[in-house]
């Protein structure tokens, strides 16, 4: 059915068109000759076809446009017979005597505009004439099109100022009357149910035309700021408001709010709020009233010059009252409604009182007493509301530290499940992060944590099966980050953000006092353990490193042991993989090495610890480089009590004992003894000591290791390594460079035969 009345509709616009094209082409012959009686004959005709009923708006729309450019072509032909002697009065009289009332009243239309421009007769009693012959259609559709072809055609022929204008003004405002009135024509056109989305879509496309001729009123020069205010829009909402047609109130309010001027909205604020309460309840308050403040947000926001017309109007305060008596009034507005108008709320007073915290607040806490009501959000839509909400202090301040200056921010966070808290909280991190911001005093962080509590512990009894692990890290990382965003140059100050990290139950400090670098470490302890739960033992291990560097840099030998004890344990109970094993024992030399804090008995102790674990190490070319690591131990050169040249030669000597096992293991399993290179790299560390000093190592000794070496190469069991082979010749080539310079250091390495 629907079907056949598309191609029906369809057969009936071409029939139209054909109908209109061929009077139309008799009409410019008659143009064309200057014979004004046959060119009216065959305008008439061809405005005939506008007379259709069978048409929707959409498809009646496509065939006044093209009797429209014809009209234009004969309205030029009107101003040259004027200027031909033709009186203009005599045109008009003569176009009365069409047949049919609709074409009569567009040429009168048409030849009314011309009338307008010659300034033979007042504009305002020309045009006041041609409203009141209009008002004589009364359908829908070809009422509001003959309406906008008049609207169309005399706005730019109006005078600009004056009385004269006034009431042509005034004229245009009747004009629209009818109009707002035929806009909900169709709504009680009775029909079949099976009709009834046909007829509101033809509702909708009337709609849109109405639109179209409030704008083009808006447009009209003379209408100024004192005659919108006076005039033009007490009898338009006075309209709106008798239609008492829901869809049409809701579409012709957001006609007013997008045609006209911002400047004027805000001057007749007080106007057009006091239309909101008289609107059908079912109207969608909240969409047009969310509008007018995108609107004059962004008014707002175009210049700093404007801001003070907001202030004397108290724009905030009346749309304030007007909100709160709109949703007490609509006690069954959904809460998406209630959080939407307070989230443009919010955005329009970010954007003309940015100082004013406390409108802020103000609009936040009238949101938090409409949700107190409602639990938890479930709506999703919602829900996004108030994450555009909470944004945007966010967007606007792009400081973490204002935003926690508003009191109800952290109560609306409570109204939302646990991962939109998730999503709010990350907002919350990211913008600290992109801009910067420093956190500096201890009751900012409480509050900071207490609104992205969400992503520090389970909320609403969220199972942890839930939790997607690739987003679960990220957040935990966010929050890590985070960390690096407390500072304060005060000492004390700076260790009370980290109090109030841990939190009152986990002080570790006792009670209040000064900050030592005690209680510092003593706090990084705790800190650590942590990790054990995770577990994170490797990390662990390198942190308690660091702690230990840091307490040698503050000469606290007991903090620094304990340290050092705790990397131990660690490294014993919980480091099981063997490359693990060997990157940790490395860190402890190295970090070792860097010790000065230490007594003899103490560095013994952890020295002797270093050098066990390093020979226990699975792997023997692992052992073997640990263990001539640990020379470095018994030699630093800053400091002449750590210099044991004989300990030095003993951990030398055992490395070598071991790359020989290695060597014979190797040729055992495989048939070759394999790569010298564990030989060649000793062999760098005692010309290391060599040249450092260490009377223990002796030109004797290198030179019987590269004797060693060479024999091994040489050897028939010794698999091929370039690599190998060159080190082993870099490193002879160094001896050689160090004997040609001559001196005490050619002296020096003269013995060694290369």
């Amino acid at each position: 059915m629907m079907v056949d009345g598309v191609e029906d509709e369809e057969k009936w616009l071409a029939a139209g068109i054909a109908g209109l094209q061929q009077n139309a082409f008799y009409m410019h012959r008659a143009l064309d000759s200057n014979n004004l009686r046959d060119a009216l004959k065959y305008s008439a005709q061809m405005l005939s076809e506008l007379r259709t009923s069978k048409l929707s708006p959409q498809k009646y729309y496509q065939l006044y446009m093209r009797a429209f450019d014809e009209l234009r072509k004969l309205e030029m032909f009107f101003k040259e017979e004027t200027r031909r002697g033709c009186s203009i009065i005599d045109l008009y009289e003569l176009v009365q005597h069409a047949g049919n009332i609709l074409p009569r009243l567009y040429l009168l239309c048409t030849v009314g505009s011309v009338y307008i421009k010659s300034k033979e007769a007042p504009a305002k009693d020309v045009l006041k004439d041609l409203v009141e012959m209009c008002r004589g259609i009364q359908h829908p559709v070809r009422g509001l099109f003959l309406r906008s072809y008049l609207s169309q055609i005399s706005r730019d022929k109006l005078p600009d100022i004056g009385s004269e204008c006034y009431t042509a003004c005034e004229s245009f405002i009747l004009l629209a009357d009818p109009e707002l009135r035929l806009a909900v024509g169709l709504s009680g056109l009775q029909g079949p149910a099976r009709e009834k989305d046909k007829r509101e879509k033809e509702r909708s496309e009337l709609r849109d035309l109405v639109g179209k001729n409030l704008h083009v009123l808006s447009q009209i020069e003379g209408v100024d700021l004192d005659m919108y205010k006076e005039t033009v829009l007490p009898r338009v909402l006075e309209q709106v408001v008798n239609c008492k047609d829901e869809i049409a109130q809701c579409y012709l309010m957001d006609c007013i709010i997008q045609v006209f001027p911002d400047e004027y909205h805000l001057q007749t604020l007080e106007i057009l709020l006091g239309a909101f309460p008289q609107l059908q309840p079912s109207v969608d308050i909240k969409t047009v009233l969310s509008r007018l403040m995108e609107r004059l947000s962004n008014y707002a926001a175009s210049s700093t010059e404007v801001l003070p017309e907001f202030l004397q109007v108290e724009a905030f305060s009346k749309l304030n009252n007007a909100i709160g008596k709109v949703i007490e009034a609509q006690a069954d507005m959904p809460i998406l409604g209630a959080v939407t108008l307070y989230s443009s709320l919010l955005t329009f007073t970010l954007h003309v009182h940015p100082d004013r915290l406390d409108y802020a607040d103000q609009v936040l806490g009238a949101c938090v007493k409409k949700l107190s009501g409602e639990g938890k959000l479930e709506d999703n839509r919602a829900t996004k509301q108030i994450v555009a909400l909470l944004s945007a202090p966010l967007d606007k301040y792009n400081d973490i530290v204002t935003v926690l200056k508003l009191s109800n921010y952290p109560s609306v966070m409570e109204y939302v499940d646990s991962e939109t808290n998730k999503v709010m909280a990350m907002v919350i991190i990211q913008s600290i992060m992109k801009n910067n911001t420093q956190i500096s005093t201890a009751d900012k962080v409480g509050a900071l944590f207490e609104l992205i509590k969400g992503l520090i512990r389970d909320l609403d009894g969220a199972a942890h099966d839930q939790v997607d692990e690739d987003d679960f890290k990220e957040e935990q990382n966010s929050v890590a980050r985070l960390i690096q965003m407390l500072q304060n140059d005060d000492t004390e100050e700076m260790f009370k953000l980290v109090r109030q990290l841990q939190g009152p139950e986990e002080n570790p400090f006792g009670e209040e006092g000064s900050t030592t670098p005690k209680k510092v470490f003593q706090l990084l302890n705790q800190t650590i353990e942590t990790l054990y739960g995770v577990p994170a033992p490797e990390l662990a291990l390198r942190l308690y490193l660091q702690c230990a560097e840091a307490a040698n840099d503050s000469d606290l030998e007991p903090v620094a042991y304990e340290f050092f004890t705790q990397a131990y344990i660690l490294y014993e109970e919980e480091i099981s993989d063997s490359r693990a094993q060997v990157t940790a024992i490395h860190l402890i030399i190295g970090t070792l090495q860097r010790m000065h804090v230490f007594g003899v008995e103490n560095r013994d102790t952890l020295t002797h610890k270093a050098t066990g674990y390093s020979a226990k190490l699975l792997k023997k070319p692992d052992q073997c480089r640990a263990v001539y690591a640990c020379s470095h131990l018994f030699w630093v050169d800053d400091q002449d009590n750590m210099k044991d040249g004989e300990r030095v030669l003993l951990c030398l000597k055992r490395a070598l004992r071991i790359a020989n096992a290695a060597q014979q293991m190797s040729n055992a399993t495989r048939g070759s003894t394999g790569s010298v290179t564990l030989f060649v790299e000793i062999l760098n560390k005692y010309l290391y000591f060599f040249e450092k000093g260490n009377t223990q190592i002796n030109a004797a000794a290198i030179q019987s290791l590269i004797e060693l070496i060479t024999a091994e190469m040489q050897s028939e069991s010794n698999s091929p390594d370039p690599a190998a082979d060159a080190f082993f010749a870099s490193t002879l080539r160094y001896i050689q460079f160090q004997k040609q310079k001559g001196g005490a250091v050619g002296e020096k390495y003269e013995p060694i035969k290369v």
